[in-house]
């Protein structure tokens, strides 16, 4: 059977990203791409969502793992630096998993200003839905989250850092 990029996607996207379970690294943007350069042979470029993402050396393993699973004997994997990879990449389904997870998902970062103005970052909780949160620390149970607690529920929630 050829294999299509459509089809290692398809397939790729069965990996969970090892930090949040919920959603797959292709739903993450990580994949940069695909090339199938033989019957059994490919080529990947992975972008990391930072330069010290720890996930990364279990996000390589899993792929080739599921690659060998899928008839792959030939694996090239090359990590990417550029262009730097941004929550932007992260699609929108993906997104409400986070959410419901209990994960304040990330805005586009082209619209997060509050670095330049200095003005604190409204972050509505994901369980309640109320903007009446407050940062709790810049770093939360990752170093891509921050930890807010809701003022109205009470909940402490991570939410994704827009990159």
């Amino acid at each position: 059977m050829p294999f299509t990029r459509e089809y290692i996607y398809e397939v790729l996207s069965e990996i969970p990203d090892p930090e949040i379970p919920v959603i797959s690294i292709t739903d993450l943007g990580v994949i940069r791409e695909v090339t199938i350069t033989g019957n059994t042979s490919i080529e990947l470029k992975i972008t990391p969502t930072y330069s010290g993402c720890p996930a990364m050396k279990q996000i390589d393993a899993d792929v080739r793992k599921k690659l060998e699973e899928n008839g792959f004997k030939e694996i090239r994997i090359e990590t990417v630096y550029s262009p730097p990879w941004t929550t932007d990449w992260i699609n929108d389904a993906a997104k409400e998993r986070l959410r419901e997870y209990g994960i304040a998902p990330p805005e586009h970062s082209t619209q997060d200003k509050s670095w330049l103005t200095g003005k604190e970052k409204t972050v509505a909780c994901p369980r309640c839905r109320s903007p009446h949160t407050r940062l709790v620390s810049q770093f939360g149970s990752t170093a891509c989250k921050a930890l807010y607690q809701c003022q109205d529920c009470l909940e402490p929630f991570d939410y994704f850092k827009c990159i």
